[in-house]
């Protein structure tokens, strides 16, 4: 799994303005890296095609095209809508070592990533993914 790192996000607020643009459900996830409890997202279980948009600052960060059923109690995906969409990061909190998933344009997080679970999917790949940190445009 390929690592990549972006120093400065295009989408750029201060603190004060991310509180005021986002619920404290929204900046908990999103801004201070938090994660939903599993099967409460309203995208879980969702297959309305489309694409999702970061809620943070509306980039597509991924499509219904790549989302699976992989009964996690998030929503999954197998790849991001565009190599650059997103940002992969080493994270070792919580004792465990894993990689988390930032949305490229505001640097807001996202989910986590994982691979080698044995889903069949071309990539091999879990995008493990807050609903709350998404916002649903479906396809007219």
């Amino acid at each position: 799994m390929s690592r990549t790192t972006h120093s400065t996000p295009s989408v750029v607020y201060s603190e004060q303005e991310w509180h005021e643009k986002l619920t404290p459900a929204e900046y908990a996830v999103l801004r201070d890296a938090g994660t939903e409890r599993p099967g409460v997202g309203e995208y879980t279980d969702t297959t309305t095609t489309g694409a999702y948009e970061c809620r943070a600052c509306g980039a597509e960060i991924f499509r219904s095209d790549t989302k699976f059923e992989s009964h996690c109690g998030w929503p999954s995906f197998f790849a991001p809508a565009d190599s650059d969409a997103v940002i992969l990061k080493e994270d070792n909190s919580l004792g465990a070592k894993r990689v988390e998933v930032i949305c490229s344009a505001c640097h807001s997080h996202l989910g986590h990533v994982f691979e080698g679970e044995g889903y069949d999917n071309p990539t091999d790949q879990r995008y493990c993914i807050n609903s709350i940190s998404m916002r649903l445009v479906p396809t007219p």
